[in-house]
């Protein structure tokens, strides 16, 4: 029987590379690796053909054996394959847009900088097919992200409080603002499909941060199921008090055996108001990244191990989703009891 999964997702892909501002004679590489899903490569490829641009689908070897360590998809470096292979990165690098199917990408990767400095537009895709659809972007997303970008900037303090105990204060000077929106338009630009975010990279950071249960741990993609206190101090988190969440983030942190692993890194809120905060409970974890939890509507998301503005490079990567926080940018709130506000 053919499969004709790729028909079904064709004109999501289409409208997603219009977004990206694809144009008829660009040049389009659809990047995968043996476990990446057949049916989205298909339904990239023809995508880029509808759009009228030339198209090249690649495939690379994998960076783990099939099955891949789904636990682990957005915390590593990316594909041996093409770190390793000059001839894979002219590719990208020449390519106007690069659609990343594969099941790491090159998020924490100094390389993925590198080809972006050429101008190449990457947009990665590793989430399952109808959060893609329920979560196709809109152009008016950038406009909304862009705002909170820009009051981020002019700010010089960031406060995280929440009922269950939260209380965090983030310095915001050099912690460049950035946005996540779920389609990769401008030259040079990453993003994710999907996702709708803004985020910074502070440089200090002073307080608590409780999680509660329901809260969301990834790449683990588990959800919080007792009360986790963390006391941070100077970015660094210091103590972690709690029950068996606590101790699974402490056998994180010494596994890692990385100096940032218990730094915090990129922080910021949701706005992708078409997310489900229980897609995590109702897929297998082989068939989700986790971005209706990293980019839900309201919620506080932070993070630990790399961090650009810092020079600190880590693969000790956690993101972590929490529900029910009120976040005040200088004496703006953005996010109120978990609930997003007008900016």
């Amino acid at each position: 029987m053919f499969d004709l999964s790729s028909v079904d997702l064709l004109d999501a892909f289409t409208r997603e590379l219009r977004l990206c501002k694809l144009q008829p004679d660009e040049h389009v590489v659809v990047l995968s690796e043996p476990s990446s899903r057949g049916d989205y490569v298909a339904a990239a490829f023809g995508a880029a053909k509808a759009c009228g641009a030339h198209v090249i689908a690649a495939t690379v070897p994998g960076g783990n054996p099939s099955p891949a360590d789904s636990t682990r998809t957005g915390a590593g470096p990316g594909l041996s394959a093409v770190l390793r292979d000059t001839t894979a990165q002219d590719l990208l690098k020449s390519a106007d847009l690069v659609v990343d199917l594969t099941r790491e990408g090159f998020i924490h990767a100094p390389l993925q900088q590198d080809i972006l400095r050429t101008g190449t537009r990457i947009l990665f895709v590793c989430d399952a097919p109808d959060v893609l659809v329920r979560n196709l972007p809109k152009p008016e997303d950038k406009d909304e992200v862009l705002a909170g970008v820009e009051l981020l900037r002019r700010a010089s303090t960031m406060r995280v409080t929440s009922e269950a105990g939260t209380d965090l204060t983030v310095e915001l000077a050099g912690a460049q603002p950035e946005f996540q929106v779920g389609f990769a338009d401008d030259p040079g630009r990453w993003d994710h499909w999907p996702s709708t975010m803004v985020l910074c990279w502070p440089r200090r950071s002073e307080g608590r941060i409780v999680l509660a249960e329901g809260d969301i741990l990834l790449p683990f993609k588990e959800y919080v199921r007792g009360p986790v206190s963390l006391d941070v101090a100077d970015g660094d988190i210091v103590k972690v008090s709690g029950g068996a969440d606590a101790r699974l983030l402490e056998q994180f942190f010494a596994d890692a055996d990385d100096q940032w692993a218990r730094s915090l890194s990129h922080m910021g809120w949701g706005l992708m108001r078409t997310a489900d905060w229980f897609a995590t409970a109702l897929y297998g974890k082989d068939e989700l990244m986790g971005m209706d939890a990293r980019a839900f509507a309201g919620n506080f998301l932070w993070s630990t191990g790399p961090h650009p503005v810092l020079d600190r490079e880590s693969y000790a990567h956690l993101d972590i989703a929490m529900r029910g926080c009120t976040v005040r940018v200088d004496d703006r709130a953005v996010v109120t009891d978990g609930r997003l506000a007008e900016i």
